[in-house]
């Protein structure tokens, strides 16, 4: 994840070998990405928001067009798939809706049965029925792959995701598994004996501090109840109460990148 900007798309072009690195190494599925070969690309499966396909062929004679070049195809669950998402098979690409091209383009990565799935927001722009289908069909059929995916719709990928990368200006600021990222993030409100003044030098750890009548709002990126009790004494004021709430992926994204923004550090 990451704000507009990042590099997200930039660096799954890398590992497809869509653009060259200016410097820097990446491999995938144990080849350096400047040397993919049909034989990796025949296990990567590729979906983008941006995803061009010829948009004279209908479904049918592009999915016939695709099978030869990977041994792995399953006719068999490109079948039940076309079926699930109710492609019409004699209708041109260039004809479908966006809702729709999205999961052709779904069938399409799925059919071969890839190692590596990667998929650069493949949900943006589309409705929540369109998302829902989406999603349940890539965990259904990803089976064994490894999914790499970008996407600004966090609420939909919170459930299922594993681990989670944070990109800021090209820059990798942290990869952790998504457990650990939440279990250490916690909204804090500090509640004090009277008006809450702006705090002296805070906890690092602390982000988009701000104060509201007599209470102080900050997300712990760091959180431990021991350490946050500890770094009170940078509050002006005596503590009434403190409460430090669990948060969503969607706000821990918004958390971060409004301290990108502003030049903290999470």
């Amino acid at each position: 994840m990451g704000a507009n900007g990042a590099g997200k798309t930039t660096a799954i072009r890398i590992l497809m070998n869509i653009l060259g690195a200016e410097r820097g190494a990446a491999t995938v599925l144990g080849t350096d990405s400047r040397r993919i070969s049909p034989r990796e690309l025949a296990r990567i499966g590729y979906v983008s928001e941006n995803q061009q396909m010829p948009t004279r062929l209908t479904v049918a004679d592009y999915l016939a067009y695709l099978r030869p070049f990977y041994p792995g195809w399953d006719k068999q669950l490109e079948a039940s798939m076309v079926a699930q998402f109710r492609l019409p098979a004699d209708r041109r690409i260039g004809d479908l809706s966006h809702g729709m091209r999205m999961k052709f383009a779904l069938v399409c990565a799925l059919a071969f049965r890839p190692k590596l799935l990667l998929l650069d927001e493949p949900l943006s722009g589309l409705d929540a029925l369109v998302r829902d289908e989406f999603m349940a069909a890539l965990l259904t059929q990803a089976g064994e792959a490894t999914i790499l995916i970008s996407s600004h719709e966090l609420n939909e990928i919170e459930g299922v995701a594993t681990d989670v990368g944070f990109l800021d200006r090209g820059r990798l600021l942290f990869e952790e598994s998504m457990s650990d990222l939440t279990e250490r993030f916690r909204e804090v409100r500090v509640t004090l004996d009277r008006e809450a003044s702006p705090p002296g030098r805070v906890p690092k750890e602390w982000l988009n501090v701000e104060t509201a009548g007599n209470v102080v709002m900050f997300v712990d990126t760091r959180f431990s109840a021991d350490e946050l009790g500890a770094g009170m004494g940078a509050l002006n004021g005596s503590v009434r109460n403190i409460d430090a709430q669990p948060m969503s992926l969607r706000s821990i994204f918004k958390a971060l990148a409004l301290a990108t923004r502003d030049g903290e550090k999470g």
